[in-house]
């Protein structure tokens, strides 16, 4: 299977205003830019945001102030939220995807297994509403790389109904006329 390493299909992104949405601070850093007349401190914040539904999205902002900063990146977050498709609580087929340098492998499991993911994995995963899956993360562990890499897979995950309609074939049986009864 290959990796992932840009979104093939057009996501659809999604209305936030409507949705009653939770957010988690995954981290603020501590950045700072040298310029001429010395350093220039600023904040970094990465937020997961997601309703828990099949809707979730990242935001990565920076600020002069870390509550700002938290502001900025949880408006991001919901600007670039992705719907996923959730079938029984997990994913519809196996995802990998590659972010940067950071590997994210993503593996559909039965109902009672629990979520087997790393921490960053797991709260983009949560807020999706996925509480079954198998998860490994390779390569670079940089949480915004993570981040990204785990959004990416669940932006390329596809229902069943949806790779038949795009590839032009029928699923479901055809339907019967009632002309010919």
């Amino acid at each position: 299977m290959k990796a992932v390493t840009k979104a093939r299909f057009r996501t659809e992104r999604v209305e936030s205003s409507e949705l009653e949405l939770e957010e988690k601070l995954m981290s603020v850093d501590r950045v700072t830019k040298v310029v001429k007349g010395g350093r220039r401190l600023r904040f970094r914040a990465l937020m997961i945001v997601g309703d828990g539904n099949g809707h979730v999205g990242v935001g990565l902002a920076k600020a002069t102030g870390v509550p700002e900063a938290i502001r900025k990146a949880a408006a991001m977050g919901r600007r670039q939220m992705v719907a996923v498709p959730v079938v029984n609580e997990t994913i519809p087929h196996e995802a990998l995807a590659k972010y940067g340098a950071s590997l994210v492998l993503l593996k559909p499991a039965p109902p009672g297994r629990g979520m087997i993911a790393s921490n960053t994995v797991r709260t983009v995963l949560q807020l999706a509403g996925i509480s079954n899956i198998v998860s490994k993360s390779l390569g670079s562990q940089n949480r915004i790389n993570v981040a990204r890499a785990t959004m990416l897979a669940l932006a390329s995950l596809r229902l069943a109904e949806q790779a038949a309609a795009r590839h032009g074939s029928e699923l479901a049986p055809p339907e019967v006329d009632d002309a010919t009864e």
